[in-house]
């Protein structure tokens, strides 16, 4: 799938003589007849889990979820990727692919991580096109690589670039004469980006020129997803435009991923592994990571059950059974490997450079910039390739990591190794690093991350790096302004604002403390109390697997611990399993319980007295036998209870009599605009209702 779409650079001397001095017609026929030579089999990256073969990209296309992409940030950094692209996967309505291409859009923006599937998903365009059933008003389709174009930085307008790049088919050609549609793939790889958007006359680099003038014309552009919120800045003048985000592998494909390219064997294995956790069931849609992880667990003899347990553990394992296999090429025992210092020393060099890179920022970067901290680059250069790729250019070389997620993991094994707590903390760069960071310090024997934290003689890395790490969120956490507050009608009091930033580093404190999978020790027991942490755990659309993951982990060792949590919101009525979980370990030991909508979930009964239990279901007209089953074994146990009604429900003199037998000591009812806080107003308010009926 990562495999390189080289346009004319790989046509055949025969095909090359063949596209000479052709009209336009014919040309078109020639360029359609070379597409479906050359891409209706394509040759799949993928591990060697059966006989590899050819895959038939018409019959065979793997369905990739597409979604909408104009809500995506338009000041989002690379290394939030992985974050962002797992919001995104929990809230995305899919969009058939045929909507988006028999519909033909003046612009198309195509946006996803590393290894998602944007290159396959242009293949597949190709195609159809050449086939005749997408874009059936262009005469053209011409396709160029980002990383192809850098080699031409002096040239400064369309038809020379693609005097060029089809110098064999274009002679004397003029692209105003034509109706032709543009395909640029990798704009994250272009060097002059920056350039590019920021475009002036005075731009010091012709070819920016060359592909600013593409904006005239019908096009398609692909990339990372930091590049193309950049590039949207640029293309606001078209309002016939798409804006979309591949979001991997659907269920769908990642099911015939598995039925198609896993032995018998091990199928069940895979699926019962991709089931257990909920970082790799995300990460499954990427296909770099589900083709990793399948190969990793049909070459294992014993699956570890940890090894991908957690975000670090997952990618640890991708890593060293990259570096094993693909890098060193050994039959040799982790732990045989790391004891040899070249192997040692060939992964602090890489995670070094991931390291210097990722802290600037730096997607592109040349040999003179690593050399000011690789000095001997220039003779370990070929051993990097694999987890670092080459770039070669008429103005000289350039690298950048095959993927950015590996390259987060990397910089985060170089800064546990190398880096003091207080730098790792005082670092802003490292923040989205902190959660893997702390996962190195998972102590676990069984895991692989041990032979990773080990890898500075001179340094002792301890439980200290977990405990500063989690020590400072919690402080930063409590420093956040309360000013900006809101007045919550039902409770009487104002609140912190939830966009605030103090929830942010709550939930990654908890995620720091579910990678390390450690437990309540009594440093942990000191930090918690003694930066107060707001104990809030709440349950809403926007919620990944992941971290619903982290706080079950969390809120178990939190309540084992002998603590009380303050208060569970929730806010979403289709329950997860994962969900689910979270609401009963919550239960057992709770102050305030906040609904916003019905729930149906008999397991979920509380074991312990509630301080104050709101239910706001004023949006929803639901039946007596709903409310029972939803909410009243949960009004059985509070001291207070906080009720808003939908004024249509016919049951309300029910819900006296379940208030009336119940213990609740405080009460604060909302229904049909009148309010009522002790029984006597609500029997009267019923009394006054029957005499009027």
């Amino acid at each position: 799938m990562q495999n390189q779409l080289w346009l004319m650079g790989s046509l055949t001397e025969s095909t090359s003589r063949f596209f000479a001095n052709i009209d336009t017609s014919e040309m078109c026929t020639a360029l359609k007849n070379y597409y479906r030579e050359s891409y209706g089999k394509i040759n799949e990256v993928q591990p060697p889990l059966k006989v590899p073969a050819n895959v038939d990209l018409m019959d065979n296309f793997v369905d990739l979820c597409i979604v909408d992409a104009v809500s995506t940030q338009m000041d989002f950094v690379f290394n939030f990727e992985r974050k962002k692209f797992l919001e995104k996967q929990m809230n995305y309505t899919p969009i058939p692919y045929s909507e988006i291409f028999m519909k033909e859009k003046s612009v198309i923006l195509l946006s996803g991580i590393a290894g998602i599937g944007k290159t396959w998903l242009l293949r597949k365009c190709l195609l159809d096109w050449s086939n005749d059933l997408i874009w059936k008003n262009v005469e053209l389709v011409f396709y160029m690589e980002c990383r192809k174009l850098n080699q031409y930085q002096n040239i400064s307008n369309i038809n020379e670039l693609l005097s060029v790049f089809y110098k064999d088919v274009l002679n004397d050609f003029s692209i105003s004469n034509h109706s032709a549609l543009f395909i640029i793939d990798g704009l994250d790889e272009f060097k002059y980006l920056n350039e590019l958007i920021n475009c002036s006359s005075s731009c010091n680099y012709p070819i920016v020129n060359a592909l600013t003038e593409v904006q005239k014309y019908k096009y398609v552009v692909a990339g990372r997803v930091y590049a193309i919120d950049q590039y949207q800045s640029i293309s606001t003048e078209h309002s016939n435009k798409l804006t979309i985000q591949i979001m991997g592998f659907n269920q769908k494909g990642i099911h015939n991923y598995i039925e198609n390219k896993v032995i018998d064997e091990k199928k069940d294995v895979v699926k019962e592994t991709l089931n257990s956790s909920s970082i790799a069931k995300a990460m499954a849609s990427v296909p770099f990571y589900l083709c990793s992880m399948c190969k990793i667990i049909s070459d294992s003899k014993e699956m570890n059950k940890n090894s991908f347990l957690t975000m670090t553990n997952l990618y640890a394992s991708i890593f060293l059974y990259f570096f094993q296999n693909h890098i060193i090429k050994t039959n040799k025992l982790i732990n045989k490997i790391i004891e040899d210092d070249s192997n040692k020393k060939y992964i602090l060099n890489i995670c070094k450079i991931a390291y210097e890179l990722f802290v600037e920022n730096k997607v592109i970067f040349s040999e003179e910039e690593i050399q000011t901290f690789i000095i001997d680059f220039d003779k370990i250069e070929t051993n990097l390739f694999g987890f670092i790729e080459k770039i070669e250019t008429n103005q000289g070389c350039y690298y950048q990591f095959a993927h950015l997620t590996i390259m987060e993991f990397c910089a985060s094994v170089y800064a546990y190794n190398y880096l003091s707590s207080e730098e790792i903390i005082a670092n802003k760069k490292l923040e989205s690093c902190l959660s893997m960071i702390c996962g190195l310090s998972n102590i676990c024997q069984n895991s692989l991350l041990k032979f990773l934290v080990n890898l500075n003689p001179l340094k002792n890395c301890s439980e200290k790096v977990l405990y500063s790490i989690l020590d400072r969120l919690l402080e930063l956490s409590r420093q956040t302004n309360y000013l900006n507050t809101y007045y919550d009608y039902y409770e009487h009091y104002y609140k912190p604002n939830n966009d605030l930033l103090e929830t942010y580093y709550i939930n990654l404190f908890i995620e720091c403390f579910y990678e390390s999978q450690s437990s309540f020790t009594d440093e942990i027991k000191f930090i918690v109390d003694e930066r107060k942490l707001w104990r809030e755990i709440s349950i809403n659309n926007g919620k990944t697997f992941y971290e619903t993951s982290c706080k079950n982990y969390f809120v178990n060792h939190y309540i084992k611990s002998g603590r009380k949590l303050s208060e569970l919101r929730v806010h979403k009525n289709i329950l997860s399993d994962e969900e689910k979980n979270l609401i009963i370990q919550c239960s057992t030991n709770v102050r305030d319980v906040h609904f916003y909508c019905p729930i149906k979930f008999e397991e979920c009964k509380p074991k312990n007295k509630i301080e104050w239990l709101s239910i706001n279901i004023s949006s929803y007209l639901i039946t007596k036998k709903d409310f029972e089953e939803n909410f009243l074994s949960w009004i059985k146990l509070c001291n207070g209870l906080i009720l808003a009604l939908h004024e249509d429900i016919d049951f309300f003199e029910e819900i006296f009599e379940w208030i009336r037998c119940s213990n609740i000591k405080k009460l604060s009812i909302f229904y049909r605009g009148k309010y009522f806080d002790n029984l006597d107003k609500l029997k009267n308010f019923i009394t006054e209702k029957s005499l009027i009926s």
